[in-house]
């Protein structure tokens, strides 16, 4: 990238990995952080973790999305929450990258393409044709090989500071994914691992996911702070939740 950067914090963009973190605490983190970054307590900040298995609703979502019922996922072991990103219903579990971005920009849809473009040059520096469609429409933001896609995009922006952002499957048991209607769209669902014939947890149950998810966190964060013509640097994980802690959502 050229020219301004997209996002406008003090200093470089600050990179953790947070580890699995369930999902209404990774929400909470976020709305704190977003608070202390409006009042310039922090600067911008990246957040690499995985979910426990979670269904989330974002504001386009509709009942019709979660066909088979809030107890059938239950038993299965899938919380459903709705958020307030844009978007509609995904899904986050064990062996998917999540990144949450917390930044101040006046560009919200320059990083929007920031967030895909970087998980496009991950997916391609694996060697997989991966693309984005958002020309065909809103329902095709994200990434894609060919008709399946590989990762998805859902921004939050408060107050001039974004919060949520992307999920990649990296090495994620694809089965939750054909439980609902994932953002609205019957197109099926893909990963680093099945683009590339490596085992995924549908194949390995025992597979080491979080080392996987890690290795591909720090490809996409360098990715990302080239797109958003900024630095990166490293954060620390506890002083992040520090931070929050000590802040005050609004």
């Amino acid at each position: 990238m050229t020219g301004e950067p997209l996002v406008d914090g003090p200093g470089p963009l600050g990179v953790a990995w947070m580890g699995s973190v369930p999902y209404a605490e990774a929400l909470e983190l976020q709305e704190r952080l977003r608070a202390a970054r409006v009042r310039g307590e922090i600067g911008d900040r990246l957040l690499l973790l995985e979910h426990p298995a979670v269904y989330t609703r974002g504001r386009r979502a509709t009942p019709e999305e979660l066909p088979l019922g809030a107890d059938w996922y239950a038993q299965r072991g899938i919380e459903i929450v709705d958020v307030r990103r844009g978007g509609k219903v995904t899904f986050h579990g064990p062996g998917q990258l999540v990144g949450y971005l917390v930044a101040g920009t006046r560009d919200v849809l320059g990083v929007v393409r920031a967030l895909e473009r970087a998980m496009v040059a991950v997916a391609r520096q694996d060697g997989i044709d991966a693309r984005g469609r958002n020309d065909e429409g809103i329902e095709y933001t994200g990434v894609w090989v060919e008709e399946r896609k590989l990762g998805s995009i859902g921004l939050h922006l408060s107050r001039g500071v974004t919060t949520h952002g992307v999920g990649l499957n990296v090495v994620t048991d694809l089965t939750p994914f054909g439980w609902v209607v994932p953002c609205g769209l019957t197109a099926p669902m893909t990963s680093l691992a099945r683009e590339t014939g490596a085992p995924d947890l549908q194949v390995d149950p025992a597979l080491d996911a979080s080392a996987a998810v890690r290795a591909a966190g720090e490809r996409f964060a360098a990715a990302l702070a080239r797109e958003l013509g900024v630095d990166v640097g490293p954060a620390d994980a506890d002083e992040i939740r520090a931070a929050a802690a000590a802040a005050t959502p609004f």
